[in-house]
């Protein structure tokens, strides 16, 4: 008979089930997508591994009709990462790149199809300058990562020249040929598992309140079923029956809203992250218990409402004046919450990983403490506020009247901000263990751009100073020197370094008391160097290193000038000491300056737009090999900035529902008022003064709201950072922030729920059948 009840009760039975319906989908959806995101996360870690060409080798495999030249020439463009290969197949059985069916011939590229898109726009202007090829084919799907990534290969010819071990190298398969095996870090764990506890809590707690909506109507019908002789035994299972039905038609809903949004999920990206639809697939035992916990959830909730709800033939016995919430059970779950990760305070990472069970149980416990304990606070605090304007008193009485169905607007909230909260002051707390600080003097130049071997530097540098934006050059070639041959397996005994550059740039790197060209120094005061005072007497004869492979490599000696000047070393651009040797470059022999890698320090004029992308085409233009990075003040792992990626995407799902799902709950509150509002503006009550009361109902819980979210994301916080052995610190900003986050969401839904407010106060809504 609910079931019935939920389908045929009319316009206002619709109405209320499509409401429950859509409420309950939005959780669902949610709840799908995050059961898919592990399936995602390993289908992407998957196909990087899959197209992995880095070999580490210290020989290079020999040419077969089986092998494959490929360099890693990757580049930035409007800070995207662009994955970018150069290939040269040397035999018909090379092995074929994830996502490619044949390569592209030299000057042509196959590329991505956001690539695709990007070089066919306008904003793509500077990255079609940068890749003078043809493009003659897209990726498939297999090859990439995601629907957004930015990725090409272009063939090449000549590449064996330039193999180096690290950039350009000769492979037989593609793939990761030393999977690591690295310990798994506790902390990164326990940081997991609290973003998904954090996540899904919220989503939980919107599908609680959305079975509930039409509680008072539905309680009202139920009260006409004990009039024609239903028990109250009765009364509640057709209650239960009909918020089953409900849940189950948000089932149907929430598989929707899952697959349209699987399907929109191809063509958008959150903070770098893109999928494809095929990546979000629902682990089938996840999306069963999705399915089978969310209407066990609905019949449940239902109960447990009804159980303060006296149902008789004559009415709903809700008016009189009703117990006051008790307080001392509510205590106990955060409590318990409390008590269940007391025991792993102080634990660390050495000392194995987290209990799972304690480390969820202990942070749901605390944020389901969230939900019982704003009722009670909501309740009494506004049993004392009284005297105000019509408004203000308007929407006190109906939360004195109402203070249940308040809180529960606020619960999902008030639950996100205190997981929010905890999770800010855990990553601030522990990203210094995962961000180091690459010493770069940011004074003197913002980027870097490596030269290899073979690239006249002098030219190089040219091109760098009238680049557009650029303020000055400063360009280095190095090489390192041995008292042995370099291509034997033992190498040299003693070694130093060399460094080449005109007289302006080697005072970036040394103290010189005179320089001309012609002139070479030998370096002292450098960190750890103790080999270049043996090594730099005039007329010994040193090696030069010249290639990774100990076998190929040309033996390149260099006798030492009988005439050295001394130096003293000061930190370089890029925060390091130099010791060896410093030379002009009329004291280079030929042989040596073909045989040197340089770098060109860069100082921008950053109000120049697009300085940086000006920057990377020369580079591409001196050589394709050619890496221009920019210089940051940290750097973070890669670990911990996709983990604290992952919480901001999922985060920025939980918010838009949390923003539907109020909406949703706005507009029903409001639907069930319609008499009630019509009257008071029939009465003579001005629609201002309603629509402030409206502000008001919602402006007095998300405060109070708010406030125990911050408490409880506090103490949240600190417990998480004791666990961690990381001294407890408050990011005051984050708080802040995440509380006007918040606030924010409700108050834009209140602003949107005003316009039907408006319609709802017509006379019209006064007339009856």
């Amino acid at each position: 008979m609910g079931a019935k009840f939920a389908f045929t009760g009319g316009r206002e039975g619709w109405i209320r089930v499509l409401l429950t319906a859509v409420g309950v989908g939005l959780g669902v959806a949610l709840l799908l997508l995050t059961t898919a995101l592990p399936s995602a996360l390993s289908v992407r870690h998957h196909r990087d591994q899959a197209r992995l060409d880095y070999t580490y080798e210290q020989h290079p495999r020999p040419k077969g009709d089986d092998t494959l030249l490929i360099a890693d020439i990757d580049t930035t463009y409007q800070d995207k990462d662009v994955r970018g290969r150069l290939v040269e197949p040397e035999g018909p059985r090379a092995p074929v790149a994830p996502g490619l069916t044949t390569y592209p011939a030299p000057g042509e590229m196959v590329v991505s199809p956001a690539l695709k898109k990007l070089l066919d726009s306008g904003s793509g202007k500077l990255l079609r300058e940068r890749l003078p090829y043809k493009v003659v084919g897209t990726i498939g799907e297999t090859g990439l990562i995601g629907s957004q990534e930015l990725a090409y290969y272009a063939g090449a010819k000549g590449l064996e020249q330039r193999m180096n071990g690290w950039q350009v190298g000769r492979i037989s398969a593609f793939g990761d040929p030393h999977p690591s095996s690295d310990r798994p870090d506790p902390v990164l764990i326990l940081l997991v598992l609290v973003v998904f506890v954090v996540l899904l809590m919220p989503v939980a707690v919107f599908i609680a309140a959305a079975v509930r909506f039409g509680g008072e109507r539905r309680d009202r019908r139920l009260a006409a079923l004990r009039l024609v002789g239903s028990d109250s035994r009765m009364t509640r299972r057709i209650a239960a029956g009909e918020a089953l039905a409900g849940s189950l038609l948000g089932l149907v809903f929430g598989t929707g809203f899952f697959l349209l949004g699987r399907e929109l999920a191809g063509s958008v990206e959150i903070l770098g992250i893109s999928v494809f639809p095929s990546y979000l697939n629902p682990t089938p035992a996840l999306a069963a218990l999705v399915a089978l916990a969310v209407p066990a959830a609905a019949v449940l909730v239902t109960l447990f409402a009804l159980r303060g709800v006296v149902i008789e033939p004559l009415g709903v016995v809700r008016t009189a004046k009703p117990a006051r919430r008790r307080l001392w059970w509510r205590v106990l779950l955060p409590l318990a919450g409390l008590a269940m990760l007391y025991p792993m305070i102080g634990q660390g990472r050495a000392n194995g990983n987290f209990n799972q069970y304690l480390v969820i149980g202990g942070v749901m416990l605390l944020l389901v403490g969230v939900t019982a304990l704003l009722p009670w606070i909501v309740e009494t605090v506004v049993a004392r506020l009284g005297a105000g304007a019509v408004a203000w008193q308007l929407a006190v009485r109906r939360l004195q009247l109402s203070s249940g169905t308040a809180a529960r607007m606020v619960n999902g909230i008030a639950v996100a901000v205190a997981g929010a909260i905890a999770l800010q002051m855990l990553f601030a707390g522990v990203q210094g263990d995962y961000t180091r600080r690459p010493g770069n003097d940011l004074t003197r130049a913002q980027m870097e751009v490596d030269v290899p071997r073979g690239v006249a530097l002098a030219p190089a540098a040219e091109r760098f100073s009238t680049t557009k934006g650029v303020r000055k050059a400063v360009a280095l070639a190095s090489a390192d020197v041995g008292d042995g041959p370099w291509n034997t397996d033992n190498g040299p005994a003693l070694s130093a370094q060399v460094t080449i550059g005109d007289c302006a740039a080697l005072r970036e790197v040394a103290s010189l008391s005179s320089c001309r060209d012609g002139d070479a120094f030998v370096v002292s005061g450098a960190d750890g160097d103790t080999d270049t005072a043996k090594l730099a007497k005039p007329g010994r004869r040193l090696y030069v290193s010249t290639s990774y492979d100990v076998g190929k490599s040309p033996r390149i000696t260099w006798a030492v000038p009988r005439t050295l000047k001394p130096a003293r070393s000061v930190k370089d651009p890029a925060g390091a000491t130099r010791g060896g040797f410093l030379m002009t470059p009329g004291a280079v022999p030929p042989r040596i300056a073909a045989a040197v890698s340089g770098t060109v320090y860069l100082s921008l004029d950053e109000s120049v737009p697009d300085v940086h992308e000006y920057v990377r085409n020369t580079a591409a233009a001196v050589d394709p090999m050619a890496n221009a990075a920019l210089w940051v003040s940290t750097e973070q792992s890669k670990k911990f900035t996709s983990i604290r990626t992952g919480l901001y995407v999922g985060a920025a799902c939980v918010l838009a529902l949390i923003g539907a799902s109020l909406l949703v709950s706005q507009l029903e509150q409001l639907r069930e008022r319609r008499k009630l509002l019509s009257s008071l503006v029939a009465f003579g009550t001005r629609r201002r003064t309603l629509g402030l009361s409206v502000l008001w109902q919602t402006a007095i819980p998300i405060a109070l709201g708010l406030a125990l979210a911050s408490a409880v994301g506090l103490a949240l916080g600190a417990v998480l950072l004791k666990m961690t052995d990381t001294p407890v610190g408050v990011d005051w900003v984050s708080v802040v922030t995440m509380a006007g986050i918040g606030a924010g969401v409700v108050l834009t839904v209140t602003l949107l729920s005003l316009p039907p407010l408006v319609r709802l106060m017509r006379p019209e809504g006064l007339r009856t059948e």
